[in-house]
This record gives C-alpha cells, sequence and structure tokens, in this order.
C-alpha cells in the first residue's frame, strides 16, 4: 500500500486487516460457510427452488458479518459521527475498499451483494439530505437498526440511461398521489421494505425536470414484483416491478417536487469513485495470483514466469492499475476539499475516467488470470470467473462505459463550457 497516504489510514488498513482475521474469517469457515465462496459458492448463494434469489442461508451470513462489523465500530466508517460513523473521507474509502477487494473472495467483501465490512449505505445519507423531518425521524434510526432497506427504482424496460423519458406516472389524485408504470432492474428488492421510485410528475418526456422521487413501501397494493432476470453473476435480486394504481400520501414525496433527478444524482460521484476502488483492488488480486502462479508453475521444466508471453501482458495490467490508483487517490483526495456541487463542475470528468478504465482494467485482468491459470483458472475453483462475471455488470450499472465516455467527452471538447455558457445567457 502506498506510503504517501495519512499514518491513521494505514493504521486503520491494519486495524481492519485484525478484525478480519480474529473475527470475521472464523464465521467464514464455521459451519461449512466457506460453500458460498469455494468452488459451490453460485450453487450455495442460490436457492433454486425460489426462482434463483439469494438462499436465506446466504443473507444470513451477510447479516451477521455486518453485525459483527458494526459491533467493532467498522460498518457505519463512512457516515457522519451523529449516525455512529467516523466521518470517513472520499480518499480512505477509496482506499479502504481497494484494500479489501484485492485481498479476493470472502465474507469481509463480497461485491456481488454490495456488502462488506466498511459499509456504502448511500440511501441513508439521501434521507439526511432530501428527507423532510418526519421521514427523518421515522426512516433513519430503521436504516440504521438494520428494520428499512431501501432501494432505487429508476431504470424503466424502454428506458435504460436516459432516465428523462420516464414513462411511470404519479398524479395527483386527492389527498395523495396515484402511480403507474413499470421498472426493470430494481436490485435488492426481494428484502427491502421500501423503493425509492422515480416517477414522472410533470412536464413532457427528454424534460430533466418533472422527475419526482417517492418513498414507496414494498408491501403497498399495487407495488408487483412480476418476474426477476436470471443474470451472469448469480443468484438474482434483479426484478421487473409493475406500479398498478398504487397509491400513495402526499407526503411520500422525498425531495422537492419535480426535482427527483437531483436527489438520484446526489451520490453518483461518490458511489463511481468507490466502485472503481473496488475493481482497482480485485484487478490487483488477479495480478498477483497470476503472478504467484507464473513463478510456481513449471511447464516444461521452465517457470511460466519466464516467458515474455506471461511477463508483457502483466507489466501492461500492473501498470495500468498504478496509474489507476494515482488518479483515483488524487481525484478521492480532490473530493474532500470542496462541496457536491464543485464535485459535479470540476471533477464529474475525472470520476468518470476512473470509473469505466477500472471497470475494465477488473475484466481484463480477471481474463487474463484465467488464461495464465489454464485450465484451473476456467474452473470455479479459482476465483477469476466469479470476478469476471461480478465486475462484467458494473460496465453496464451505475452509468455504461458509453456513459462514462461521453461525460468525459463533454469536458474534453468543451460541451459543458457551452452549455454553461448558453443557460447565463438566457439568464
Amino acid at each position: 500500500m502506498d506510503r504517501h497516504l495519512p499514518a491513521e489510514l494505514l493504521d486503520y488498513l491494519a486495524e481492519l486487516d485484525r478484525f478480519i482475521e480474529a473475527t470475521i474469517k472464523p464465521l467464514e469457515n464455521a459451519s461449512d460457510n466457506i460453500r458460498f465462496f469455494d468452488h459451490r459458492r453460485e450453487w450455495a448463494r442460490t436457492d433454486y427452488e425460489r426462482g434463483g434469489l439469494p438462499h436465506h442461508d446466504w443473507e444470513a451470513l451477510l447479516k451477521e458479518m455486518r453485525r459483527l462489523a458494526d459491533a467493532a465500530g467498522h460498518f457505519r466508517f463512512a457516515l457522519p459521527r451523529e449516525y455512529g460513523g467516523r466521518d470517513g473521507s472520499h480518499l480512505a474509502m477509496a482506499v479502504i475498499r481497494e484494500h479489501l477487494a484485492a485481498k479476493g473472495l470472502g465474507l469481509h467483501n463480497d461485491l456481488q451483494n454490495e456488502s462488506s465490512i466498511v459499509g456504502n449505505m448511500p440511501t441513508l445519507l439521501l434521507l439526511r439530505d432530501f428527507g423532510s423531518p418526519a421521514q427523518k425521524e421515522k426512516m433513519i434510526p430503521g436504516v440504521l437498526e438494520g428494520r428499512y432497506k431501501l432501494c432505487t427504482a429508476m431504470t424503466e424496460p424502454e428506458h435504460g440511461s436516459d432516465a428523462t423519458w420516464m414513462e411511470t406516472t404519479a398524479v395527483r389524485d386527492g389527498d395523495g398521489w396515484v402511480m403507474n408504470g413499470e421498472k426493470m432492474w430494481n436490485t435488492g428488492v426481494d428484502s427491502a421494505t421500501h423503493d425509492l421510485v422515480f416517477a414522472r410528475t410533470s412536464g413532457k418526456p427528454g424534460d430533466a425536470r418533472g422527475i419526482t422521487c417517492f418513498i414507496v413501501p414494498t408491501d403497498a397494493t399495487g407495488f408487483d414484483v412480476k418476474e426477476f432476470y436470471w443474470t451472469m453473476n448469480m443468484p438474482t435480486d434483479h426484478p421487473r416491478v409493475e406500479l398498478n394504481q398504487l397509491r400513495l400520501p402526499l407526503d411520500a414525496v422525498l425531495g422537492n417536487l419535480d426535482e427527483g433527478l437531483d436527489v438520484a444524482q446526489h451520490f453518483v460521484h461518490e458511489n463511481r469513485i468507490r466502485q472503481a476502488a473496488s475493481s482497482l483492488g480485485a484487478a490487483q488480486f488477479c495480478i498477483n495470483e497470476s503472478v504467484r502462479h507464473a513463478n510456481a508453475r513449471k511447464p516444461f521444466g521452465k517457470a511460466l514466469a519466464g516467458n515474455q508471453a506471461i511477463q508483457f501482458p502483466l507489466v501492461e495490467l500492473h501498470t495500468e492499475a498504478a496509474m489507476l490508483r494515482a488518479l483515483i487517490h488524487k481525484t478521492a483526495s480532490e473530493m474532500d476539499g470542496i462541496s457536491k456541487k464543485e464535485v459535479a463542475e470540476r471533477l464529474s470528468d475525472k470520476v468518470s475516467m476512473c470509473n469505466y478504465r477500472a471497470n475494465r482494467l477488473a475484466c481484463d485482468a480477471a481474463d487474463f488470470a484465467i488464461q495464465v491459470h489454464g485450465a484451473m483458472g476456467y474452473s470455479r475453483h479459482k476465483p477469476f470467473e466469479h470476478i469476471y462475471r461480478h465486475h462484467r455488470r458494473y460496465r453496464i450499472t451505475e452509468g455504461s462505459d458509453e456513459i462514462q465516455m461521453r461525460r468525459v467527452a463533454q469536458v474534453l471538447f468543451g460541451v459543458t463550457d457551452r452549455k454553461k455558457a448558453a443557460r447565463e445567457a438566457a439568464r
């Protein structure tokens, strides 16, 4: 790990390592829990009798991990101290997520379920920053105590990356709202108590304004989970949800009416830089394991590591990892010193660079690790196929490669500056 990092952060990484060895590893190996991480992992995690949903035993193990991590003071690290956290910085979270992912698969950090001993918990901050006093009083303690779990419903069957063409609507009706529409990839709704559903409340298709965020109980009449989509990365918690004449009270709105995209974009840069760091860590794990295997494996009486066909690709991957690490650390550190608005204006292209390149690197490194390890690399007795399948989705979710590159291009070619000048001239 880089020595230029703050000493207190390096000390905290060592503290996490000790916690993993003393508390998490014993749980991982107890009662054959290792089946969730060895070659049986997909079978053990997936409840095929319930349509491919996460198995109850798997979710119970993750819940126990989070309980132990929370009791030890780690799970809420990124949260403000008022919520029991440590005010974890963006730089600290990036470094921690890379550090944990670089350890490989394990109960300490399994991003298939976005699960880690150091939690992310963006929905709590959405409640803090956009919730009404009543919503905060009710929801925040419930989220912290695990009584409430929130997921997000933005994507629709006919509209993926462009949310402004949303067809789900919420219409005022007396003392409440009536919602109709359909959502796709509503991840986590199988175990969620509430869904943050985005719907058009005014304007026309394509308008950024006129979309509103609603807090919807998942047991509400008219909230219907129609099917769960099986993916490369089983088990599945990615459903299609229909909203049929679903009635909500007026106070179900989260944030300002017609300004729901502000809610949706509120944590996007934080999520993307942390995701980039996780992908970087996974890539470095694959690189390190490939080097170790190449040194140990001796076909034809000679170590694989002596072949330039092995050396040079790993040199390329390792070099890109080093450059990405520097950019991620620099970008995360700069995010710590400015407001959210300034991050969006000044650093969004840098965050996108980190995100799409790191996600690609994880896939490239996992693919080459499979090649270096040969037939065993292709088997599920090695973790590389799992890493590839998991991180391949990140090239689509949280902003596809193309969306990220478009953002970089907007800054590179001055499109953002011209749009800003046009808005100011129109005032």
